[in-house]
């Protein structure tokens, strides 16, 4: 007869500790990002639960619902790289962006909050700010962002929004001003690489915020 195992669910519908996989999966189904873990005991799963998840979860187990073998064909992400991300309350909203070290989580750089933006402009200037960093000091590490429409503007050096500038949103445009100059202005060696949500959970610049 199997253990009985207890799961913790960090990030999830309802975060908490189960008692049964059943009710781990409703938590987790379809929630992008979902972190969990199962453990013998009650006693651990709660102490687990009332802790840091980076302690739990060891760097070769992996929390997504997919396949070994899918998770064998993306690979693990690398780790000497710059990770950006963006968090807007609303869209538009109030809206920030960050860059952090993926190994270490250190915030390299922040800018917000603006008062009225959207998570692909944020993305956006993100990636661009990550771009602008690195050169400055010389580096040709990768940069990965969790976002498509960030890596397309970026590409095709142009954006497109439905925001419309006002006096609100003055200073954000002029940053995306500022960014598209940038990029048709300066060449980088570094990789741009989309952050495998489904395979690593949210990317180390993410807000915490879902």
């Amino acid at each position: 007869m199997a253990k009985q195992k207890f799961y913790v669910v960090w990030k999830g519908k309802n975060p908490g500790v189960y008692s049964t996989w059943s009710e781990c999966q409703k938590q987790i189904k379809e929630f992008e990002g979902a972190i969990f873990k199962s453990f013998p005991n009650k006693d651990i799963a709660e102490k687990a639960f009332n802790g840091d998840y980076v302690e739990f979860i060891g760097k070769d187990k992996h929390f997504s619902s997919l396949s070994q073998e899918e998770l064998k064909l993306i690979g693990k992400p690398i780790q000497d790289s710059l990770s950006v991300d963006a968090a807007c309350a609303g869209n538009p909203g109030v809206m920030e962006y960050q860059g952090v070290d993926t190994k270490c989580r250190a915030r390299l750089f922040h800018l917000g909050p603006f008062p009225e933006g959207t998570v692909n402009i944020g993305e956006f200037l993100a990636l661009v700010h990550g771009l602008g960093y690195l050169k400055q000091r010389n580096s040709n590490i990768p940069v990965y962002t969790d976002s498509i429409t960030a890596i397309s503007w970026v590409k095709k050096k142009k954006i497109n929004t439905k925001l419309k500038k006002t006096k609100k949103n003055e200073k954000l445009f002029d940053l995306v001003d500022r960014a598209l100059i940038w990029l048709n202005n300066n060449k980088y060696e570094n990789k741009i690489i989309k952050w495998e949500t489904s395979a690593w959970g949210e990317i180390p610049a993410d807000f915490n915020r879902k």
